[in-house]
């Protein structure tokens, strides 16, 4: 077998000999060329051609320069619209962008061109993890709490993954997460959650404790707050739903009560599943007790509930074949747990009319910010230890969690309202430097040091077209993390100022277009 020559020592051979070649007589030439066809394997005439050239023999090939399809706008405008989705994957976050935007448009929050919003809604998966690979970050992993419960265990039926075929909404997995940051010793919050096998609706209830009222109670709110029937409950073996007051409350509610095999999680894959997405990824792995971070999870719950069921998309297994060793999963469009109610047939009218209704008030950039306050009213209770555990009513905290987070304001009040803090921010900033000024002298229009934001303030004034209600704080945040070297925290002045100018001028431009399209009303701005 002939082994062939690379192309790196042929380069190095040609180098070698082409000066040699290029200054020879037509005697050593023809030494020279034949030796160099024996070794490269090149056509006679090609290698002439070589030893002949006088271009450079190690230059970089020449790439081809492609067209920028996605610019720096339609980026971060896929960023600001994958944040309000809470960072979810592409698989979830790309079939849900229409709703999303729309839902960010009809607030007020997102102000798309007519390009950029075509080139978003039409952006595909891998796409959207190149531009966001920078944008991720990864989660831990919980450990578990769950004690078995040997009391009955042989009256319950057991289910596994595998017999969730034909069922209607209304059948639940069920399963605590312990909230005792990995010690379990004394008493600590818990979090009940339950998933709708069909719709994926899921509700996170708090526990005061672990015991089987708690999670009695937990059920009487679900029963409550679902928008379809509570039909059956399916649980792991812990102690906690293997117990005589469970399967008391089923039989009197007409509720299917069924467990998972010891040890196999994969039969609860779809609770297990929100649990880590969820309530973990929102909870974190703190530990909390007592009734005053049961009061703060409670109202976090509340929004998130709504948040969740509204604005979270999901994906569903429709099949899996297994081939050797590769197994080849299919999975349908990513749907949100209220569009998925909506196309069952089996749900009252009445209810799909609500929740539609309820969906078109829904702020979804409202509600995650409300969450972030909550979540951080929670984490002041961590680790703080116990105060009373009183008995809790179950009205009580049925009022707590069903009470729907209140629509805010419409976009033109915030506007409104937004309008009204600048100018009197604008009227503050000249008066505190006008007061001070001499009448004598004149007034100080000139710069006395450089501007750190002149080179990044097109891409400021593109954040700010795009989500009007950014603060300059979270501005210059992003600039720190993605220009460290160039900018610090005490440039947070200077860049409020900017943004302060920046409004005034929309405001200022506002008013003449009200003026032009309305020249018979004067409003003052």
């Amino acid at each position: 077998m002939i082994r062939t020559m690379n192309l790196k020592t042929r380069r190095e051979i040609l180098s070698n000999i082409r000066n040699q070649y290029q200054q020879s007589d037509w005697l050593g030439k023809t030494k020279l060329l034949d030796g160099f066809v024996a070794a490269s394997g090149y056509d006679r005439k090609y290698a002439i051609k070589l030893l002949n050239s006088t271009e450079e023999i190690n230059k970089p090939p020449q790439t081809r320069q492609s067209k920028v399809k996605y610019d720096e706008q339609v980026k971060q405008a896929l960023i600001t619209v994958w944040y309000a989705a809470n960072q979810i994957c592409s698989k979830r976050f790309v079939p849900f962008i229409p709703e999303l935007v729309s839902a960010m448009e009809r607030h007020g929050h997102l102000r798309l061109s007519v390009d950029v919003r075509f080139k978003l809604l039409a952006i595909s998966r891998s796409t959207v993890d190149r531009i966001l690979s920078l944008e991720k970050e990864r989660a831990g992993k919980s450990i578990s709490t769950t004690k078995p419960g040997n009391l009955f265990k042989h009256q319950i039926q057991v289910r596994t993954f595998a017999d969730w075929g034909d069922v209607i909404p209304g059948f639940l997995e069920a399963d605590l997460v312990a909230h005792c940051g990995g010690n379990t010793n004394g008493s600590f919050l818990n979090t009940l959650t339950l998933t709708d096998i069909t719709t994926g609706w899921t509700e996170c209830l708090p526990l005061l404790r672990k015991s089987a009222s708690d999670v009695i109670i937990g059920l009487k709110l679900a029963q409550e707050l679902l928008p379809f029937p509570l039909l059956g409950v399916d649980t792991d073996n812990g102690s906690e739903f293997i117990n005589h007051e469970l399967m008391n409350f089923c039989e009197e509610n007409r509720i299917t009560f069924t467990r998972s095999r010891a040890y196999r999680k994969n039969d609860q894959a779809h609770v297990e599943e929100k649990n880590g997405s969820i309530v973990r990824r929102i909870i974190g792995y703190d530990r909390f007790e007592g009734r005053v971070a049961w009061e703060a999870l409670s109202e976090l719950y509340r929004v998130l509930r709504v948040y969740v069921n509204f604005f979270q998309p999901s994906l569903k297994l429709l099949s899996k074949e297994r081939n050797g060793a590769k197994v080849s999963k299919k999975y349908d469009t990513a749907k949100t747990p209220h569009q998925r109610v909506i196309m069952v047939k089996t749900v009252n009218q009445e209810i799909k009319d609500a929740l539609n209704e309820q969906y078109e008030r829904l702020d979804p950039v409202a509600l995650l910010e409300e969450l972030k306050k909550l979540q951080s009213k929670l984490f002041e209770y961590a680790w703080c230890g116990s105060d009373t555990l009183e008995t809790t009513d179950p009205l009580a905290i049925l009022n707590n969690l069903i009470a729907l987070p209140e629509p805010k304001e419409s976009s033109n009040n915030i506007n409104n309202s937004s309008r009204d803090l600048a100018s009197k921010k604008v009227a503050l900033y000249h008066y505190r430097n006008t007061k001070k000024t001499n009448s004598n002298k004149r007034p100080r229009n000139w710069k006395t040091r450089k501007d750190p934001f002149e080179q990044v303030w097109d891409e400021i004034k593109l954040k700010l077209e795009l989500n009007p209600e950014k603060t300059a704080k979270a501005l210059l945040n992003g600039l720190i993390v993605k220009y460290p070297a160039d900018f610090k925290s005490s440039h947070l002045r200077t860049l409020q100022r900017r943004v302060l100018h920046w409004r005034r001028s929309q405001l200022d431009q506002e008013a003449r277009l009200r003026t032009i399209m309305r020249p018979h009303e004067t409003s003052v701005m």
